[in-house]
């Protein structure tokens, strides 16, 4: 059974059938009013109306194609995410706005929009960039004779140029600004930048003079930026000539007619600055913290203004999706006007079919849609949790190789401490033994005693035998390989004792416990020591373990 509101829906398409044709047309200037609706909405900060109304006329003007009004609409979308500080979604509004005007238009769209892109750039620190586009829309400018626009263009080339730092090229484009804009309304902006180029040049005289005469004229809500930059620039006037007290009231005098949120961060800037030439640390650090203050300020209000533009392009999708709609029911509609001059009662017949088709294709396009947002969630989702495997095995890859590097160096030290230790080991051993032969050879009362001289030669071959057994380098080597044949290459003089010294200095063994080993007096060692820092060509304050361990 066909429900009560499908008949409803007969009626107003049968009414909509005998409605003249041109009920349904919309003409570019239709569009034309739309994109002045939606540029007056984006003045009064109702961003989403406004993006809402561009979009639909970019739509319509798309799917006509007027390349006029698509262009103005891309270019005032874009307008529109510059104000709300989203640049990355300007940026391709622009650029869509530039191929339009590329393709399409004349070079008065194309140097508007070259213009936008290049602030753009501006705004986001890309100073190269915004150079080269600045530079694009001037000579355009220039191409086609348009002396307001290229006045214009030349005074953003200036403030580019001061930004880095090249003011000579800087004070050639702003000369040219200031013929160029003499009777139009970018004038005062040409003189307040003229005044900033100057300062750069430290012409601080002829900086004044225009300063005297720019503020006068600056009294408007309007000119608050200007006034804010002459103000600013008067302050570094008067700290260069070292009046202290002159530069913080002009600096005063600019905080207070500043608007413009982003350039508080250099005011604060300033006054920290001449608080510290002032010798008031205190307040100077104070307004460093103001900075950081803004700096977070600006931050949590660029985020809020992303997160409203997310709001807002969901919010247009959904329109977008509602003006396909519409559309469709539009050409729809036409076809069945044009129909039905023929036959109406075969048109009614066809848009009874008509719509039960649409209705079934909606829901199944519907259900598609569904199924390829869940199909692609899964993919999202998949595709995460790969990355994090794989985060997760180079983490225990790393982990591993720190627990490998780590447990060489124990079996290395381990091994070091046993060489230690056999090394002092054999050391008493060979000098008990010695102390045995000595103690035997001065009381006895005979030497010539058979037995006597027996012992004394058998303590001699296990002397012998001991001093055999210490193969100490080569279990130094085994374990610190390659610490040797660096020590040789870098010092050949250095001979076996002196090598056999250094591996126990290179274990850190202390003085005491090296002269132990080698059954010399702890001064003899030290000497040693000293001898061998000197072959090596260190003076006498180098420190020997550092030096060899860092070989």
């Amino acid at each position: 059974m066909i429900p009560h509101t499908f008949y409803k829906s007969l009626i107003y398409i049968f009414f909509l059938l005998f409605l003249p044709f041109q009920a349904f047309a919309i003409t570019p200037k239709d569009c034309e009013k739309m994109i002045i609706e939606g540029v007056e909405a984006m003045n009064k900060k109702d961003f989403t109306k406004s993006l809402q109304i561009l979009t639909k006329t970019r739509k319509i003007a798309q799917d006509n194609k007027w390349y006029r009004e698509e262009f103005l609409a891309t270019n005032n979308i874009g307008a529109n995410y510059y104000m709300r500080l989203d640049y990355g979604e300007a940026l391709n509004n622009y650029l869509d706005a530039y191929k339009i005007a590329v393709a399409h238009l004349d070079e008065k769209s194309e140097m508007t929009v070259l213009n936008n892109i290049a602030i753009l750039y501006s705004r986001d620190n890309k100073i190269d960039k915004a150079k080269e586009y600045f530079s694009k829309a001037y000579e355009l400018a220039g191409k086609v004779n348009n002396n307001t626009s290229k006045g214009l263009y030349a005074i953003n080339l200036t403030i580019v140029y001061n930004e880095k730092g090249d003011y000579k090229t800087a004070k050639k484009y702003i000369d040219e600004a200031l013929k160029l804009t003499l009777n139009s309304p970018y004038h005062l902006l040409a003189k307040s930048t003229e005044m900033e180029t100057l300062v750069n040049l430290e012409k601080y005289d002829e900086a004044t003079r225009i300063a005297n005469e720019l503020l006068p004229k600056l009294t408007g809500v309007e000119y608050s930026e200007y006034k804010t930059q002459v103000l600013y620039n008067l302050s570094v006037i008067a700290e260069h000539k070292n009046d202290l007290p002159k530069s913080f009231h002009y600096l005063e005098l600019a905080e207070k007619s500043n608007l413009n949120y982003d350039f508080k961060e250099n005011l604060f800037e300033r006054f920290s600055k001449l608080y510290q030439k002032a010798n008031n640390i205190d307040r100077a650090v104070a307004y460093k913290d103001s900075i950081m203050a803004v700096k977070d300020s600006v931050n949590r209000i660029k985020n809020g203004q992303l997160f409203e533009n997310s709001k807002i392009k969901f919010e247009l999708q959904n329109s977008q999706k509602d003006l396909a709609e519409s559309q469709g029911k539009l050409t729809t509609q036409r076809s069945y006007f044009i129909k039905g001059i023929l036959l109406a009662i075969f048109i009614i017949a066809i848009i009874f079919w008509a719509l039960r088709n649409s209705i079934l294709k909606n829901k199944q396009q519907k259900i598609i849609e569904q199924n390829n947002a869940e199909i692609a969630k899964l993919e999202l989702e998949k595709e995460k949790k790969n990355k994090e495997i794989l985060e997760n095995q180079l983490k225990e890859k790393e982990v591993s190789a720190l627990l490998e590097e780590e447990k060489y160096k124990n079996e290395i030290e381990a091994k070091n401490r046993k060489l230690t230790t056999k090394a002092l080991q054999l050391s008493t051993k060979i000098e008990l033994i010695d102390d045995l032969i000595n103690t035997l050879s001065r009381e006895s009362d005979d030497l010539n005693n058979v037995d006597i001289s027996s012992i004394i030669k058998q303590f001699k071959i296990l002397q012998k035998q001991t001093h055999d057994e210490e193969s100490f380098l080569v279990h130094f080597e085994e374990v610190n390989q390659g610490f040797l044949s660096r020590l040789k290459q870098l010092h050949p003089d250095l001979n076996s004792n002196d090598i056999r010294f250094l591996s126990y200095v290179y274990m850190n063994l202390s003085v005491k416990e090296i002269s132990t080993i080698f059954n010399i007096t702890p001064e003899a060692c030290r000497k040693r020591k000293e001898r061998i820092t000197k072959k090596i060509g260190g003076d006498e304050n180098l420190d020997l373990y550092t030096y060899i361990t860092s070989i």
